[in-house]
C-alpha cells in the first residue's frame, strides 16, 4: 500500500509539471479610446500583456511611429490622429523591444461642419426735415426759411470667423516606398512558421494592374488588381529563415508589409517532460525493488 501511494504522488507531480507552462501565457492586446474620430483628433492607446521586454513601447500608424512611451506590461499613451488622413479604417499596432505585436483598427470619420456666425445689420432711422413756417413782418416780406436736418446712415461690417487651415501633414511611412495615402498592404498574420499559409491584401494600385509580390529577392505571389485598385493573393515562400522579412507588392507603386518567421519550440518542452517522467518512474521502480527484497528476507 505504501508503494502504491508513492506512485500516485509521482504521477500527480508529473501532471503539474506538464500543465504549468500553459498557465503562464498571456495574450497581447491594444485598444484605442475612442476607436473612431476625425483626422487631428486625440485618442488614448492602451496595451496589455507585454511582460518580458523592457525599454520603449511604440504605437505604429500606417507604417510609422505615432507615439512612444516607457515600457510597462500594461499601460497607455495619448496621441493625435495625423492631420490630413482620409476617411476610412486604419490598422494600428503596439510593439515592444522584442518586436512582439498587438493589432487593432481605428475608423477615421468625416470632420464636423464649421459653423459661422453672421451679425445682423444695424438699421438706422433718418429724421424727417424740419420746416419752419414763414415769418412776415409788415411792410418787409421775407422769404420762408427752410431748415433740413439729416442724420447720416450708420454703415456696419459683418465679420465671418473662418478657422485657419492646418498645415500639418501626416508623417510619411518608414517602410513603404510611396505615401501612406496611396495604398496599404496588409498581411493576415504577424507571425508564421515555415510552411504556414500567408495571405496579402492591398489597396491603391491602378485599375487592372498586374501585382507582383516579392520577398528575399524571390517572387512569392502574383495577381491582378480589380476595378477599385484592390487585390488579394496568397504568399508562398520557396525557402525562408527565422526573423523579420519584408513583403513588397509592386503594381506601378510599391507597398510594403512585414512578417515574423519563428520556429516552434513545442518539441523541446515535450522532451523535457518525458525525461522528468522517466526519472520518477525509475526511482519508483528502485523503491519497489527494495520493498520486495525486504519481504523475501
Amino acid at each position: 500500500m505504501r508503494s502504491l501511494g508513492l506512485l500516485v504522488a509521482l504521477a500527480a507531480g508529473v501532471t503539474v509539471l506538464v500543465a504549468t507552462p500553459a498557465a503562464a501565457q498571456q495574450q497581447l492586446t491594444v485598444t484605442a479610446s475612442p476607436n473612431s474620430g476625425p483626422a487631428g483628433s486625440s485618442a488614448t492607446f492602451t496595451w496589455s500583456g507585454f511582460i518580458r521586454c523592457k525599454g520603449t513601447m511604440r504605437i505604429n500608424w500606417g507604417g510609422s511611429v505615432l507615439a512612444t512611451a516607457p515600457w510597462v506590461a500594461n499601460g497607455s499613451v495619448t496621441a493625435t490622429i495625423p492631420a490630413g488622413t482620409k476617411v476610412g479604417t486604419y490598422t494600428f499596432t503596439a510593439t515592444d523591444e522584442c518586436q512582439r505585436m498587438a493589432r487593432n483598427q481605428f475608423v477615421v470619420t468625416v470632420p464636423p461642419p464649421v459653423t459661422t456666425t453672421t451679425r445682423p445689420p444695424v438699421t438706422t432711422t433718418t429724421n424727417p426735415p424740419v420746416t419752419n413756417p414763414p415769418v412776415t413782418n409788415p411792410p418787409v416780406t421775407r422769404p420762408p426759411v427752410t431748415t433740413t436736418t439729416t442724420t447720416p446712415p450708420v454703415t456696419t461690417t459683418t465679420t465671418t470667423d473662418t478657422p485657419s487651415s492646418s498645415s500639418e501633414t501626416p508623417p510619411s511611412s518608414t517602410d513603404a516606398l510611396t505615401n501612406a495615402d496611396d495604398g496599404v498592404l496588409v498581411l493576415d498574420k504577424e507571425n508564421i512558421q515555415p510552411g504556414d499559409d500567408l495571405t496579402a491584401t492591398g489597396t491603391g494600385c491602378p485599375k487592372g494592374a498586374n501585382v507582383t509580390l516579392k520577398s528575399l529577392g524571390q517572387d512569392v505571389g502574383q495577381t491582378t488588381a480589380d476595378d477599385k485598385g484592390e487585390f488579394k493573393s496568397p504568399v508562398k515562400f520557396a525557402n525562408i529563415e527565422p526573423g523579420r522579412h519584408k513583403v513588397r507588392a509592386e503594381c506601378g507603386i510599391t507597398l510594403v508589409g512585414n512578417v515574423d518567421v519563428t520556429l516552434s519550440s513545442s518539441s523541446g518542452g515535450t522532451t523535457s517532460t518525458l525525461v522528468v517522467l522517466l526519472f520518477f518512474l525509475l526511482v519508483g521502480a528502485a523503491m519497489l525493488r527494495r520493498q520486495f527484497a525486504g519481504l523475501r528476507r
